[in-house]
């Protein structure tokens, strides 16, 4: 389809980057370097004396994975690889060496759309937006005074926090231990005299108040020796304190073995304190005198001056990303940690003339380090796959949750608030709508990570108001620096911007600023946005609160049987398809010489043949399909980066989540009450919202006390109807129709005998052992599912599958289900318009066009004004006259098609410019009184579909104690009738049904069993008794040693 570029202004200046590449480059990081380093700084291992032995890890190779991803996958396998590593065992006193290759771990490895596969499950490790470490200025604020403090955050070591005090004293505090002037602190790093200490702060202690001089006072020691001892004291108190003791304790405590500032925090320390940024990794990691002596300056200068304010630690200049690379690294630590501890022992217990590096060497602690992570952690998280844009946003997202992190309930409405620093980094309107608003947030379009892991975004250099062709990339604290303007603002084909003055942001606040003194302009107008909300087009004209719910109920959207791309469209969906990974992309130029359902074979200038396999109904983490599809044809010449496969959730190359249909804007005799959406049965009739749903059902066949359970289909009491689709092994075959309740899989369990009578002893005696009895424990379709089936999988500990202890065999069964548009089931735009099927209405009941053209959607016009989400106004007149002109418009966000354009865009379509035309009544053939609102809007199915929620009960569980219903669809539960209910009956005068709710239908026992009796046998039923729950109360009254007794 040919496409139509709406845009007020210019392409962005530079194109969107590999959206994944924040995970890819940390785990290749992770491997390269990360790895080496972790190996480095527990290398060499001493033993506990340090006189016999040391240990040295030399090299390290993450081998070839033993299977592909797909494998993997089918297999309940992980994709990993073995970790090995070189090591070297020397013995001190005779400098023998012996050197040997270890086995660590198997590595999980990232697959190439950054993800990792983990006992065949799909998992996403989440980045952490976490604080940076570094040097941070507080303030406190004591009897109208500001009083300034410093906070030194380490990635290793001891936290030291400087306070100042009301009596004007400078204290220092070590680990939230008691506070310790800080003139004490400064000797033990050099500082032994006083009169040094007043020296060094002669130029900045010159204020009102004399801070080092007051310190000096209340400091009661007088040389380094005094320092270390009163250090000692206050943070160990109770414990002896000797000057050689003191020394060593305080002087581990700040070596490079303990204290460890991390590359970051040298980084983030000298730029705030304006030191030198230069070879800021190969300075020092932990502190120094000058250090101190300029954290101390910069308190002195706070306090001094009245204008000063602490440091924002909401700020992304105080933030950074610890992305998967890293996190792995910190979690192996631990392992290496465990592992040191381990190999000193086996050092000291171990015969000496039998130690190798083998002997020494307990990889599973390393191994289950590993393991853990990847299992349990709170950032590694089972992957979002509804659709490729959940996939895609799972891979961005950024959490201030996890080790280290915030927690939902502590966290504050300033952390999860919108920064002006987020400005291109983080997007400002997709996040969770739930408890976890602003801690889970996702990266910016044009967004990516320093070495440090700071978030930088990309600006176009200008100079004297030309915009250069110079690209660069700056971080948040950067930023404040400079006048930077948006990229909407006017400028002719030389870069020349055209007006005198423009918008800016001038050091982070919003201005207007003389051309000349722009410094950057922004690259692109959606720069701010993160891509599930670029994807939404007039975003400008939403509400806030709406795009927000646009953005979410994307990812929310079910692929459909035939995907279609949005006639509205903003231009990232190529871009957001294509990174998902989940299409097939050329690798080199040629021409294709084979298209099938299973693969594409393309011949290349060399005559060489390359095949590319494809993806066929694969089932995803949330029950959706993973399809791919071939989009080129035999003899079609094929260049490299070419789309040659789309999947589920594309139309050649561009998401497609869901489909273009014409809608009315009118209420329909109270049908679409309340945002609810009356729907043309056109759109079920031809699957327009119909999708297909995998769901796995599993069963273990074990080894129990009594004997191994068997799978059959000679299955005791149970009807040759049930038993038909069976096969001999009891497993159901593929193809096979279920519904509730039908064997998938047969299986009996042996059951334990009862004691048997003399009689029963002596027949068994005369005539042999008889057929002990057994359970039928088969998997049966789980209640109010249905499908086809189209997969078994058996895995047996026979065929070398490892499978858990005491388990023979696992049998996967997968079913498939084509569902269509149901009443009931929820339907979304891009614009947070949602709303739930109301009725679906035969086609001539529709109202339809003076041309006789059915509208296929009527949506409420009341649920547009309140919203404010005008948007969706705009999609509809522009997607008509793209409708019936036949092309794609591309209007991206912020900087779309004007009122005027479309205006123009409608005429030339043959329809009314304000977009109303006289629609008539389906059902009486009349036009409606007014003219209405139709066009043409991009709708989507969302995963809240009423298959899954509907649910009925007549007899199911009861719970143990109060002898109640279970609640909820997965307990076969029933429906609450709660104190408001009871209201509802009492205020109708309903007294036997109120009675019976409360007692036969809910916890009197004895009724319901005399009720069910009395209803077979077509007698009356009798009255009730006390339900169960008074009971459960008098109890509860006993145990409180209060005798209660009921009188009747």
């Amino acid at each position: 389809m040919q496409k139509k570029y709406f845009s007020k202004y210019k392409e962005p200046f530079i194109a969107l980057p590999n959206l994944v590449e924040m995970q890819l480059n940390s785990f290749s990081w992770f491997l390269k370097e990360g790895l080496k380093e972790l190996f480095q700084e527990f290398s060499p291992i001493n033993d506990y004396a340090g006189k016999e032995f040391f240990l040295e890890f030399l090299d390290y190779i993450v081998e070839e994975p033993k299977y592909d991803e797909y494998y993997a996958k089918a297999n309940n396998l992980s994709y990993e690889a073995p970790l090995k590593i070189r090591v070297r065992l020397t013995k001190k006193d005779t400098k023998e060496t012996k050197e040997q290759e270890v086995f660590l771990a198997d590595m999980p490895l990232m697959t190439t759309h950054g993800t990792f596969i983990v006992n065949g499950v799909e998992r996403v490790v989440v980045s952490q937006l976490a604080r940076s470490f570094g040097v941070y200025f507080t303030m406190n604020v004591v009897r109208g005074r500001k009083l300034f403090g410093a906070k030194i955050i380490p990635n290793r070591g001891a936290w030291i926090e400087i306070e100042t005090d009301i009596d004007n004293a400078i204290y220092v505090r070590i680990d939230r231990k008691r506070k310790i002037p800080v003139t004490a602190f400064l000797r033990i790093f050099g500082l032994k005299d006083s009169k040094d200490i007043e020296k060094t702060f002669t130029k900045t202690d010159n204020g009102e108040f004399n801070y080092i001089k007051k310190t000096l006072e209340k400091d009661e020691s007088l040389n380094i020796d005094e320092a270390y001892v009163e250090i000692y004291k206050r943070i160990r108190p109770g414990e002896m304190a000797t000057v050689e003791n003191a020394k060593e304790i305080l002087g581990d405590m700040f070596s490079s073995s303990r204290y460890d500032l991390s590359a970051v925090g040298r980084y983030k320390f000298n730029q705030r304190l304006g030191l030198s940024l230069d070879s800021v990794k190969k300075a020092p990691k932990i502190l120094s005198a000058e250090d101190l002596t300029a954290v101390v300056s910069e308190v002195i200068n706070l306090n001094n001056n009245p204008e000063a304010q602490p440091d924002d630690i909401d700020h992304l200049g105080n933030r950074r990303i610890r992305a998967v690379g890293e996190l792995l690294q910190n979690q192996l630590r631990v392992g290496m940690a465990r592992m040191r501890r381990n190999i000193q022992d086996r050092m000291s217990t171990l015969d000496p003339d039998i130690l190798t590096p083998f002997n020494l060497i307990n990889s599973r602690l390393f191994s289950a380090v590993l393991k853990k992570f990847f299992t349990t952690s709170q950032l590694s998280q089972f992957m979002n796959q509804k659709n490729i844009l959940d996939e895609l946003e799972h891979l961005r997202r950024l959490s201030a949750l996890g080790p280290g992190g915030l927690t939902k309930e502590r966290a504050g409405f300033e952390v999860r608030d919108v920064h002006i620093s987020h400005y291109g980094r983080i997007c400002p309107i997709e996040t969770p709508e739930g408890p976890t608003i602003g801690l889970v947030v996702h990266l910016a379009s044009y967004a990516r990570l320093n070495e440090f892991g700071i978030l930088e975004t990309p600006y176009r250099r200008v100079k004297n108001g030309v915009i250069t062709q110079e690209t660069v990339y700056l971080d948040a604290s950067e930023e404040s620096k400079y006048n930077i303007a948006h990229s909407n603002i006017l400028f002719d084909k030389e870069g020349r911007i055209v007006d005198e003055e423009v918008e800016a942001r001038a050091h982070g606040q919003p201005h207007i600023v003389s051309k000349n003194k722009i410094d950057f302009i922004d690259v692109a107008p959606q720069q701010a946005f993160s891509i599930a909300t670029s994807l939404i087009p007039f975003l400008e004209h939403d509400d806030a609160n709406r795009a927000l719910m646009g953005s979410n109920m994307q990812r929310q959207a079910v692929p459909c049987l035939r995907s279609e791309a949005p006639l509205v469209a903003t231009g990232a969906e190529g871009r957001a398809a294509r990174d998902s990974g989940r299409v097939v992309v050329a690798e080199e130029e040629g021409k294709v010489v084979g298209v099938d359902a299973a693969s594409v074979k393309i011949k290349n200038k060399s005559g060489k043949e390359k095949i590319y396999p494809l993806v066929n109904f694969l089932r995803s983490n949330d029950f959706t399909v993973l399809h791919q599809r071939p989009i080129i044809d035999i003899g079609s010449d094929i260049s490299k980066g070419q789309i040659i496969a789309d999947n589920s959730s594309s139309e050649n190359g561009q998401l497609a989540l869901g489909q273009n249909v014409t809608v009315a804007f009118l209420s329909w005799s109270g049908a679409n009450f309340e945002d609810a959406i009356v729907l043309s049965r056109r759109l079920v009739e031809d699957d327009k919202f119909t999708s297909v749903h995998i769901e796995e059902f599993s069963m273990d066949v074990r080894d129990t006390k009594l004997g191994p359970e068997i799978t059959t289909y000679d299955i005791p009491n149970v009807g040759e109807e049930k038993l038909k689709n069976l096969d001999e092994e009891g497993i159901v075959r593929i193809g096979a129709e279920v519904r509730a309740g039908d064997i998938l899989v047969g299986k009996i369990s042996p059951k334990g005998e009862t004691e048997l009578t003399p009689e029963e002893r002596l027949l068994r005696a005369f005539f042999g052992e008889k057929a002990r009895d057994v359970k039928d424990t088969s998997l049966r379709m789980e209640h109010g599912k249905q499908g086809r089936i189209v997969g078994i999988k058996v895995f047996s500990r026979d065929k070398g599958h490892k499978l858990e202890v005491g388990v023979i065999k696992q049998i996967h069964i997968e079913v498939v289900q084509i569902r269509k548009i149901s009443v009931g089931d929820k339907l979304s735009g891009r614009h947070g318009n949602k709303g739930v099927i109301s009725r679906i209405l035969p086609t001539e009941d529709m109202p339809y066009l003076e041309d006789g053209t059915p509208v296929d959607i009527i949506l409420n016009p009341l649920g547009i004004a309140s919203r404010m989400n005008i948007g969706q106004i705009l999609e509809t007149h522009l997607g008509f006259a793209a409708y019936k002109l036949g092309y794609q418009a591309i209007c991206p966000s912020l900087n779309g098609a004007t009122d005027e354009e479309i205006k123009d865009e409608m005429r030339r379509a043959g329809w009314p410019a304000d977009g109303k035309v006289l629609l008539y009544d389906g059902r009486t053939g009349e036009a409606f009184q007014q003219k209405v609102t139709v066009g043409s809007i991009y709708m989507m199915k969302l995963s809240h579909m009423v298959e899954d929620k509907i649910h009925m009960r007549s007899v199911g569980p009861y719970s143990l104690i109060t002898q109640q219903p279970l609640g909820g669809k997965a307990q076969g539960g029933g429906q609450r009738f709660g104190e408001m209910e009871v209201w509802a009956l009492e205020g109708y005068g309903a007294a036997y049904t109120l009675q019976e709710m409360l007692t036969i239908k809910s916890d009197d026992m004895l009724g319901r069993t005399g009720a069910y009796e009395a209803i077979v046998r077509g007698e009356k039923i009798k009255p009730p008794h006390l339900p169960a729950s008074f009971h459960v109360l008098l109890y509860e009254l006993r145990g409180l040693c209060l005798d209660v007794d009921l009188e009747t």
